[in-house]
């Protein structure tokens, strides 16, 4: 009998690998860099999304009978597309040890040489984000370069997004060689006027029309509350600013204006003529997905998607929008049915919104995502502390376990990764903590609950029973059948 299920799983497993639309096909069709999705949401849409779950069982069988070609000493043949970090899984643990929640690092100088990018494939990371604030594009282009080698020569599935910089309002530069502390009552210039090396207490712009509008009493924050200012006098189209709230003035630190609570400068459009030259050269380089900062409405991602797919060899590329401002939470749903992707920046979106909402925008924010059948991607500050420390806090460990819970598709690193000493411990961690939920949830049938909370998509009388069809099947899946 045993010997005859054997014989039956691996013969359904190559059934299942014959199939072109998971199994076949050119590396690009991955979801956050892994090829072969394990319940993960398609792009596609819905329909998709329900093919591959029928399938679902056919992956588990290959990688059942793969280990069980290997405890009998046989070198396993999975006869399918995978990666080196997902072989190695499935070799030891079987489809139940697939990770679904992807891992997505911020790639910086701690981390752009080719053994750290590898170190960082290897420990878990599935997309390298290149935030095109910093950097040059020569930089850049090497760094795509050695992620493709690894690809090629190591075996990995690794994906590249852009983050486009976006309109907005930042210090250019003040002249000295790091930070400059702003002391409470110490009165500032801040001016986008161009000038030589350092003025005392002078601060320059990047956007020359940055006053317009501005009123004396407006609040200056900088850096989403690094140091904080009003503005007491307008001198042409400079602006004298006393400083109410102490604090460092880094070089590219964002400058919004405030009035009443609420932002008193808008108008700048969502992409930026460097933006459109960034994305021309992400394009170029083969990225594969493009974050587009400062989103306020849909008609921008509109308008880059139509630009993209002006060339059939651009259709590949996946477009995020970043859910970071207020307009952005007004125009949320029109906003994620529009994008194939969001990312939640907690950070800038911490400076618009009250500091106690975050938690629940974060979590409306998902739920609305998995409605309409949208990857999400919770960013910013999830394990801050290591970008010094070796281990994380344990609030933070709660934060990562809170973003599992609600079934976020994707982590995101930025400085962790980017600038700090211990990226690939927080790779670690991350990794750790979300495979341990993702086991709890499963234990717990919570996933067979989350169902119900699908936004039904269905149009026609048979896309709406083979969604229910399909439905029930994950139900089934989360009931820990076993093989």
């Amino acid at each position: 009998m045993a010997a005859a299920s054997e014989s039956v799983l691996l013969r359904f497993g190559n059934e299942v690998a014959k199939q072109p639309t998971l199994f076949s096909g050119p590396m690009k069709s991955r979801f956050l860099g892994v090829p072969v999705t394990s319940g993960a949401i398609s792009w596609a849409g819905r329909k998709r999304q329900v093919d591959s779950r029928l399938r679902l069982a056919g992956v588990r069988a290959v990688a059942e009978a793969a280990r069980v070609q290997s405890l009998s000493g046989q070198e396993p043949n999975f006869g399918m597309a995978i990666d080196t970090v997902a072989e190695e899984v499935l070799r030891g643990e079987g489809f139940s040890g697939m990770r679904k929640t992807k891992l997505v690092c911020t790639i910086g100088p701690a981390c752009c040489s080719l053994l750290e990018l590898e170190r960082l494939a290897a420990g878990g990371m599935n997309v390298a984000r290149l935030n095109m604030c910093h950097n040059s594009r020569d930089w850049h282009r090497d760094v795509i370069a050695k992620i493709k080698k690894l690809n090629e020569q190591k075996g990995f599935s690794v994906s590249v997004m852009i983050d486009t910089e976006g309109s907005q309002i930042h210090v250019v530069d003040h002249g000295a060689p790091s930070s400059l502390k702003a002391e409470e009552g110490s009165v500032w210039v801040f001016t986008s006027q161009k000038f030589e090396g350092s003025r005392p207490f002078t601060v320059r712009a990047n956007f020359e029309g940055f006053s317009q509008g501005i009123m004396v009493g407006d609040e200056l924050v900088i850096d989403g509350g690094m140091a904080s200012f009003v503005v007491v006098e307008k001198m042409g189209d400079d602006l004298r600013c006393k400083c109410t709230d102490p604090g460092l003035l880094l070089p590219r630190a964002k400058m919004s204006f405030w009035r009443n609570g609420k932002l008193s400068y808008h108008g700048l459009p969502t992409l930026s003529k460097k933006d459109w030259e960034d994305i021309d050269f992400g394009v170029s380089e083969g990225i594969d997905f493009i974050a587009v900062s400062f989103v306020s409405d849909a008609d921008s991602i509109k308008q880059l998607k139509n630009y993209l797919s002006t060339s059939s060899s651009n259709r590949s590329v996946k477009v995020l929008a970043k859910v970071e401002t207020l307009e952005s939470l007004q125009n949320l749903e029109e906003i994620v049915e529009a994008s194939d992707g969001i990312m939640v920046a907690r950070g800038d979106l911490g400076v618009e919104v009250p500091i106690e909402q975050i938690p629940t925008v974060q979590e409306e924010i998902t739920r609305i995502c998995r409605q309409l059948n949208k990857p999400v991607i919770i960013a910013s500050q999830l394990l801050e502390s290591m970008i010094e420390y070796p281990t994380p806090t344990r609030a933070e460990v709660a934060d990562v376990t809170e973003v599992v819970r609600q079934y976020a598709d994707a982590l995101m690193l930025s400085g962790e990764s980017a600038i700090g000493s211990n990226g690939q411990k927080a790779v670690s961690v991350l990794k750790m903590v979300s495979s341990r939920m993702e086991l709890w949830t499963r234990e717990e049938h919570q996933q067979a609950s989350a169902l119900y909370s699908y936004k039904k998509l269905g149009a026609s009388l048979a896309d709406r029973i083979a969604e229910a069809i399909c439905n029930s099947a994950v139900e089934m899946g989360t009931k820990r059948l076993e093989f």
